[in-house]
């Protein structure tokens, strides 16, 4: 676990500079309409996190309708990983079964994060990603199998032109019992894990407004139906937070 956790507080404190590194400008044909923000909170009582990103941002529409299957949602969860791993320097890489997705330390047998196979919800205005966390050596034993996910949510929404169309995104994590909080202390978890977490998804969602997504790993769905309705509510919504 030390050895880990070293490894954590080195990439929390270099990953600032590589992260803006790797942004990037954004297109001039692209306008953000809600910049990154974030909500971080951890319960008192249980010692869950929860954590929520989002921003918003305007693209031509027929350039979303090109891109807007479940193949899409295939591709924006594999670019999350893509950028996680870039972002690290290739310290963090997620390796990939059939069942399962693990974001490991540099080798397959360090398992920091694993995650079940990802559910996928999505109609014509909204998609839904979910990843189930499993086990790994930075979930706290409580957290194994439980309730906690990543899930990764995107909506279409009226922009006030015709031609472009407004894509809101958010990313949550909840329900996850971090080790490092129960073993080491929380102040440390949040200076360390928390930060690598919402750093990389700040920077995700900024460089999502440039549309380069990774190839889907998988590619198992082309149209929408062949994926059930989004039926959850939002993660601003779980939280109460007006949109």
């Amino acid at each position: 676990m030390l050895p880990v956790i070293a490894a954590i507080a080195a990439i929390a404190g270099g990953l600032c500079v590589v992260g803006r590194r790797l942004l990037g400008g954004v297109p001039e044909d692209i306008r953000v309409v809600r910049d990154v923000d974030d909500s971080t909170a951890i319960d008192g009582g249980t010692g869950a996190v929860r954590s929520m990103q989002s921003a918003e941002v305007t693209l031509p529409a027929d350039r979303i309708d090109a891109l807007w299957s479940p193949l899409y949602l295939e591709r924006l969860a594999r670019t999350y990983w893509r950028f996680l791993s870039r972002a690290t320097l290739g310290l963090i890489r997620v390796f990939y079964t059939e069942r399962e997705r693990s974001v490991c330390l540099l080798h397959p047998r360090l398992k920091l994060l694993t995650f079940a196979a990802p559910e996928y919800q999505m109609d014509a205005r909204r998609g839904v990603v979910r990843w189930r966390i499993v086990r790994g050596v930075l979930v706290a034993r409580r957290g194994h199998g439980a309730d906690g996910y990543l899930e990764i949510d995107v909506q279409r929404r009226p922009a006030g032109q015709a031609d472009m169309v407004n894509v809101h995104l958010e990313v949550e994590v909840a329900n996850f019992y971090p080790a490092i909080a129960s073993t080491i202390g929380r102040r440390f978890y949040t200076v360390t894990q928390s930060r690598v977490h919402v750093l990389v998804t700040h920077g995700f969602l900024r460089s999502l407004a440039r549309l380069d997504l990774a190839p889907s790993k998988v590619g198992r769905f082309e149209t929408v139906d062949q994926v059930p309705d989004p039926k959850l509510p939002t993660p601003r919504q779980r939280q109460g937070v007006r949109a």
